[in-house]
């Protein structure tokens, strides 16, 4: 059965591979572990670039690294999205006006600033599901996964499986988990750290142009 499968890479990486020896992931073997009946024929990876802060002056180089290297893969391909971690001002409720206050009519407005993990933490579930529906619609599997724990992807699985009848299943790491993805999919997946140490990338890679890719330090 040929089966595309759609990763949301900020919920994967917080999710499954932070902190871990395992971020150096061949996520096409990931997939195809998980799902050994099925012929996995395509794996869409949607993250956006992150930026380097004060504390980290390389996190955007492992990033590119990795996604290099993944896309040395012939079933992988990359979209990227893009997260706001920037100030952000809104207005203030309006208090209720008190004699001692006489600038109660007016709004205030307030800078909120998301935490950086936070913000990162959120990847683009918009592109994830957009594609998902209009790779159903065009034919292009014959079954799903989604490799997320994001709500706002129940929708569209729902959505292709009513409509089109195809079968829509969620990849999900151990340590993390959605109630609402699990109801809505025809079936499940979880995997540990011990698969995740079985699916790594070698630690060195040639592209098509033969150049060397190499694993980053610490990972």
């Amino acid at each position: 059965m040929r089966t595309s499968i759609y990763i949301d890479g900020f919920n994967f990486y917080y999710g499954a591979v932070a902190g871990t020896p395992y971020r150096w992931i061949n996520v096409v073997e990931l997939c195809r572990r998980l799902l050994p009946g099925n012929e996995v024929t395509k794996v869409r990876y949607f993250t956006a670039l992150v930026k380097d802060t004060r504390s980290d002056r390389t996190k955007s180089v492992r990033q590119q690294t990795f996604i290099r290297a993944l896309e040395t893969l012939p079933e992988i391909e990359v979209t990227y999205g893009s997260f706001l971690a920037n100030v952000r001002r809104i207005p203030l409720a309006r208090a209720q006006t008190t004699p001692a206050s006489p600038d109660s009519s007016r709004c205030n407005l307030v800078a909120l600033r998301a935490p950086s993990s936070c913000a990162q933490r959120r990847g683009d579930p918009m592109s994830t599901a957009t594609m998902l529906v209009a790779d159903a619609f065009q034919g292009a599997f014959e079954a799903a996964a989604v490799l997320s724990t994001d709500s706002d992807l129940a929708l569209p699985i729902e959505l292709v499986r009513r409509e089109l009848g195809l079968p829509v299943g969620v990849l999900f790491p151990k340590r993390r988990y959605s109630v609402e993805l699990d109801k809505v999919a025809a079936f499940k997946r979880t995997f540990d750290d011990r698969l995740l140490r079985q699916c790594q990338l070698p630690e060195k890679i040639r592209d098509e142009q033969g150049r060397t890719i190499t694993k980053p330090a610490g990972w």
